[in-house]
């Protein structure tokens, strides 16, 4: 099971601003791009992304289903590979202090991705969620940075949403 952690310097709210906007999705999850809500209001349990996966010239569409939503706290969802299957991805976010502790958790649940799944795939998973983490801290920090540069400890609760 393929576990990684990362502190953001946002706020746990602010990261969830983040988390619960669907058509963002693409922005920090690796290897997506155009997503959009398909159904139910994201991230309510049972509703859907859809999005595509570019592996060279190869374009797949896929799907994302909210299957469990603690709202600012937990986000779990199961992303549909096509003929890889099915994985859990589990997102908490934990308040460390004036930031934000991202745990990521994520394995195999259904089809061939279960099969297949050793340690050289759980290396390519942690080297997807740390890259997935650090883009989501960049969004995080991109939308939320108060004017004239990077939030600071006392504007971290403050920081409106770039562009609000």
């Amino acid at each position: 099971m393929a576990k990684r952690h990362r502190l953001i310097k946002a706020t746990p709210e602010q990261v969830w601003g983040i988390l619960s906007d669907g058509e963002r999705y693409a922005d920090w999850v690796v290897g997506t791009t155009r997503s959009r809500p398909v159904r139910g209001d994201w991230p309510e349990v049972g509703a859907a992304l859809e999005y595509e996966v570019r592996i060279g010239p190869l374009k797949l569409q896929n799907e994302t289903v909210v299957r469990r939503c603690l709202p600012g706290r937990e986000l779990e969802l199961e992303a549909k590979a096509g003929p890889l299957g099915t994985a859990r991805i589990a997102l908490e976010l934990r308040s460390w202090g004036d930031d934000t502790l991202v745990v990521v958790d994520e394995h195999p649940l259904q089809g061939a991705g279960g099969k297949i799944h050793n340690v050289g795939v759980e290396a390519l998973i942690q080297l997807r969620h740390r890259e997935m983490l650090r883009r989501l801290e960049q969004v995080c920090e991109e939308a939320y940075r108060p004017a004239g540069g990077r939030p600071g400890p006392s504007d971290r609760g403050r920081a409106e949403p770039a562009g609000a």
